[in-house]
């Protein structure tokens, strides 16, 4: 299903997203990237400022619902926890749940080029609209997005026994409590199509070597990272 990206059926997304918007405008802006304003200067303003503010509320109520989870997690954990939550596959992720692809406003450029399947376009869409039913139905209502579209994800958290997804920035507090050189990222490389290309990424750090693959180059890098974490546990052990 394309949607018509003038006229766009919010009524069925306001149903996959569980609430219905006082000021429609909102979501509107919310679904309009900027390659649909550039090439329709005389529509309004594209989602950007309100994927600024989705990002602050939605690490916000990650936030507060994993203290609600965790108890007993350190602050450290928590923002690990966190940063493997509120990435961008997770986000985008979210967005493929909604089937929020079929919704946005592109240029034909962009659109031509598969951007209904990016996952940067996908995260950042998804930001604006958590944005957007904040702005319209204030924090209780970005909460209750938040808790029922992100319910997998926590629920893969409470699963595990370690809750790190984090492995780059647990990676990078060891080394620096060890006063050892910084990791090293290298794409060493790249296959697939530009709309769903798989990266592998090498790492090196403290005579160590890894490598992980991943659909973005961060993911790659978390996969290194990762795999050189369970090296370094072993070789303490």
């Amino acid at each position: 299903m394309e949607t018509n990206l003038k006229n766009p059926d919010l009524s069925s997304l306001e149903e996959k997203l569980g609430y219905r918007f006082a000021d429609r405008t909102l979501l509107a802006t919310a679904l309009r990237h900027r390659s649909y304003v550039h090439e329709n200067p005389e529509s309004s303003t594209d989602n950007e400022r309100l994927e600024f503010l989705g990002d602050a509320v939605l690490n916000l109520i990650v936030s507060h619902i994993l203290m609600e989870l965790f108890p007993k997690l350190t602050e450290g954990e928590l923002s690990r926890t966190r940063a493997g939550l509120v990435n961008e596959d997770r986000l985008a992720g979210a967005a493929r749940s909604i089937r929020l692809g079929d919704y946005l406003m592109l240029g034909k450029g962009e659109s031509r080029s598969n951007g209904r399947h990016k996952n940067s376009i996908l995260a950042d869409t998804f930001e604006a609209l958590v944005a957007a039913v904040y702005l319209d139905g204030g924090f209780a209502a970005a909460f209750d997005l938040i808790r029922i579209h992100f319910a997998p994800f926590f629920e893969a958290v409470e699963a595990e026994e370690s809750p790190v997804s984090d492995y780059k920035s647990l990676l990078q507090e060891h080394v620096q409590s060890k006063h050892l050189e910084m990791p090293v990222y290298e794409i060493v490389a790249e296959s697939g199509p530009d709309h769903n290309k798989t990266f592998r990424v090498a790492l090196t750090v403290n005579g160590l070597r890894s490598e992980g693959v991943g659909k973005n180059k961060k993911a790659a890098e978390q996969d290194a990272a990762q795999k050189a974490w369970e090296q370094i546990k072993n070789k303490n052990q």
